[in-house]
Order: structure tokens, then C-alpha cells, then sequence
């Protein structure tokens, strides 16, 4: 594909999109940082890490765009290995705040955390797998090997220990098989079992099960500080909804956040960054996040409807609930509704290898774009 061909067939929405995320991100790390980092302008050195990881990001975006989704696929099976490698490599390393979660290399200007492109392969593996399958993807032994393919990464991020990526995992498999129409009586069972878990936390968190009473019998199956996540009544719940009912309407302002500022806030620029945001946007400030959010969800659904082969498909299919579910459960650990996993908010939160990991999903899908209408 020549270049300027290349050039008019991308998605300028979806990159004006990105750049509006990233550009809030910078904003709210600045104002997160800017006192205790003693910096005398809006460049933070967190707001300078998290730049030099939104170039590598679109560095990455781009490279992956310009490349045919097509013939990257046919390698899908030896980068899920090399993803398995990695995951496994990190239980040979020195931990780093008492986890096996990154490598530290030179190169980079951020740890490493495979636990993050895991995501991104693990979709790849069961879009190359399911188009793979095309005639047989309705068996239950199908759809076995296909929980096989992510139940293997999730116990290695599980293991680190990191319960909510590994959690991603799951939604991710659940709309891989149900646009790959996988057996029924499975999807059923998952549907079950998600809706039973799903249910059970939202009851704690909603006040209707007290949380002293289940700590008891959870004990038996759940360690002591994976019990104490479904507590409800943490401090770091409680900062979180206090600072997004400050915000109110229109925010205090950048810059001006009273309860951030004075970093009451645990993890303003990392877990907490959605509550920072609103404290110092509002609502209308949240209402716009959501909007971008909402329409990134919306392209990559339209583009697994115009996609001309299974495998794009299925990959924006599951890109989409990739976003809507960090979204989603960020947006509601931080509200109260959820216990806080660490799951990050996409594209805002500070971290350089989730950014680089989501650019080099998006890449990927805006390859797909260019190539929609073309066999």
C-alpha cells in the first residue's frame, strides 16, 4: 500500500479521539503531581514519563496500522508464546513492591509488565483460533481449548499476584465465543457463573450482604488481603467517592481540587485518576470522558461489522469490551461499586505499559480500517 493511500484510508477519528484522552491524562497527572513533585510548571516528571510513553505509544499505533493485520496474524501463535515466556520469566526475577508483575529494562522508559500485552495476544490468540475454527467452532471441545487459551495467562497474571487484569481475561473470551457462535451449553455456564460473582460482589458493595459476615467463610477458600478488597468501607473507597461528589456539577477547576490537592487521594494519577478528573471537571467533565470512551466502543463495533474476514471481526469485537471493561470497572471501584483491583482507566491512567499496550491494540485495529474494503 503506498503511503498516501495509506494516509487517506485511516480513521481520523479514532486518532482525534486517542489525542483528546491522552491530552486529559497529561492535564490531571500535572495537577495529581505537580505540589508533591515540587515542579514549578505543568511538566511534572510523572507528566514527562507519561509523555515519552504516549510517543512510544503512537509510535507503536502507527507502525501497527501500517502493517496488514493479515500477515501479522499468521504469527498470532508465536506471540502468545513469547507472551507465555514472559509471564513466566517474571517469577525468575527480583520482585519489585513484594510482586512479579515487571521486568526493568534499560531501553524503556517504564518497567515492563507482560501482564498488560497479555491483553492484547490473548485476543489476537482466540480471534486467530476461532476463524481457525470456522466449521467446528460450535463444538464443545472448541470451546474448551479456546477457555484453555486464556485460562492459561490468567493463572500466570493471577499468580503474580494481579487479580483484575488477570479478570479482563475473562470478558474477553466470553465475547470471543459469542461471535464465534462457541457451544451454547458453555456459553450458558459462563454466563451463569459470571452473573452468580458479579451479583455476590455488587451485594456487598451495595450493603445488602454485610461484609463482616462473609469474611468468615471466604476465609477458607481467600487470603487475608484478598478478603479485605470486598471491604467496602476502606479509606480508599471512601477518597474516592468524596472526591468525585466535591466535584459536583462543574469541578473546582484545574489545578484548584482542594481534597486531591492536598493529596488526600490515594493514587491520584494512577488507580484514583477518575476521581481526580471529576473533582476538578464535574460532571460535565465526566460526561465528556464517557462520550470519547463511549465512541471509541462505537468505531471499533462498527468496524468489526464492516471487517471483511472472521478473524478482524472477532478482534474488534473483542477490543471493544477490552475498553468498555476497564472503563466500566475503574469507573465503578472508584464509585463504590466495586472492590479496587488496580484495572486501570485506558489512555488516562499513568502507567507506560498499559498506553503502550492499548496503542498497540488500536494500531492493530486501525489496520484492520484501512484495510476493510480491500481482498
Amino acid at each position: 500500500m503506498r503511503f498516501s493511500q495509506f494516509l487517506k484510508q485511516l480513521d481520523y477519528k479514532m486518532i482525534t479521539i486517542i489525542f483528546v484522552l491522552m491530552c486529559l491524562s497529561l492535564v490531571v497527572i500535572s495537577s495529581s503531581t505537580i505540589q508533591h513533585e515540587n515542579s514549578p510548571g505543568f511538566f511534572s516528571p510523572s507528566v514527562m514519563a507519561q509523555l515519552r510513553s504516549f510517543i512510544l505509544g503512537w509510535v507503536s499505533y502507527f507502525v501497527f496500522a501500517w502493517f496488514d493485520y493479515r500477515n501479522l496474524k499468521k504469527s498470532t501463535p508465536i506471540f502468545y508464546a513469547i507472551i507465555l515466556i514472559l509471564l513466566v520469566g517474571l517469577f525468575f526475577t527480583n520482585p519489585i513492591q513484594n510482586v512479579h508483575r515487571w521486568f526493568r529494562l534499560p531501553f524503556l522508559p517504564f518497567a515492563l509488565q507482560p501482564s498488560e500485552f497479555a491483553k492484547v495476544v490473548s485476543i489476537m490468540m482466540l480471534s486467530w483460533y476461532f476463524e481457525d475454527k470456522y466449521f467446528t467452532s460450535h463444538l464443545l471441545n472448541t470451546g474448551l481449548k479456546a477457555l484453555l487459551i486464556i485460562l492459561i495467562p490468567f493463572i500466570l497474571v493471577l499468580k503474580q499476584p494481579d487479580l483484575g487484569t488477570s479478570l479482563i481475561l475473562l470478558p474477553i473470551c466470553y465475547t470471543a465465543m459469542i461471535f464465534a457462535n462457541a457451544h451454547k451449553g458453555l456459553i450458558r455456564w459462563m454466563t451463569i457463573g459470571g452473573t452468580l460473582m458479579t451479583s455476590f460482589v455488587l451485594l456487598i458493595f451495595g450493603g445488602m450482604i454485610p461484609y463482616e459476615k462473609v469474611k468468615g467463610p471466604l476465609s477458607i477458600v481467600l487470603k487475608e488481603y484478598q478478603i479485605e478488597r470486598l471491604n467496602p468501607y476502606t479509606y480508599h473507597q471512601k477518597a474516592g467517592q468524596t472526591a468525585i461528589a466535591l466535584g459536583g456539577i462543574g469541578g473546582s477547576g484545574f489545578g484548584k481540587s482542594q481534597f486531591t490537592g492536598q493529596e488526600w487521594l490515594p493514587f491520584a494519577h494512577t488507580d484514583s485518576i477518575f476521581p481526580a478528573f471529576t473533582e476538578e471537571f464535574g460532571v460535565i467533565g465526566a460526561a465528556f470522558l464517557f462520550a470519547l470512551f463511549f465512541s471509541l466502543i462505537y468505531l471499533s463495533l462498527k468496524i468489526a461489522e464492516e471487517a471483511s474476514d472472521r478473524f478482524a471481526k472477532l478482534y474488534a469485537a473483542c477490543v471493544a469490551t477490552y475498553i468498555a471493561v476497564h472503563v466500566i470497572v475503574n469507573i465503578s471501584m472508584m464509585a463504590g461499586s466495586l472492590p479496587i483491583t488496580g484495572v486501570p482507566l485506558i489512555l488516562m491512567t499513568y502507567g507506560g505499559s498499559s498506553v503502550v499496550a492499548t496503542m498497540v491494540m488500536l494500531g492493530l485495529l486501525q489496520s484492520i480500517t484501512v484495510r476493510r474494503f480491500r481482498f
